[in-house]
């Protein structure tokens, strides 16, 4: 039996970090910890590129995008959705996940979800940095590993 797992630690390669401007207080933070961990699992912080959009609506079609640019080893998307007193949050939020996961699924290319869910600012802050962790931070790695993982099974969508 022959077993393939990525590896974090396995550095190199290009990345897009592709981030929602909505709620910019707790996706900045997730920016800081998406690049921070690219950079200390050896990413060259040249070879990692930010797209910004509008909210985490947006994000599938920004990271479809750069899937059709090309070069990317991998993308982290992160975004924040905050629920209100509508159901516009289910709409955006679901979308988002769903947009996402399409493109994980359809393309030869590692994807980090770094989208918030969060019913309070407060909750979005903690999982921005805080008590919670950087879910940017946890993207990120997760978009190493599969990097790592489909260049060891010859599926990358590399340069």
């Amino acid at each position: 039996m022959v077993e393939y797992e990525g590896s974090a630690g396995a550095a190199g390669g290009r990345f897009a970090i592709v981030a929602a401007r909505f709620n910019e207080l707790v996706t900045e933070r997730l920016v800081e910890g998406a690049r921070g961990c690219l950079v200390q699992h050896g990413i060259d912080p040249d070879t990692i590129d930010l797209v910004r959009v509008p909210g985490a609506f947006e994000l599938p079609a920004a990271a479809a995008a750069c899937i059709r640019r090309g070069g990317y080893d991998g993308i982290v998307a992160v975004g924040c959705v905050i629920r209100g007193e509508t159901p516009h949050f289910d709409y955006v939020a679901g979308e988002a996940a769903r947009g996402l996961q399409a493109l994980a699924v359809g393309e030869p290319i590692a994807l980090g979800f770094g989208v918030l869910t969060t019913d309070t600012r407060e909750q979005a802050l903690a999982r921005a940095g805080g008590d919670r962790g950087n879910k940017g931070w946890e993207a990120a790695l997760t978009a190493l590993e599969m990097a790592d993982l489909f260049r060891k099974l010859g599926a990358g969508a590399g340069p």
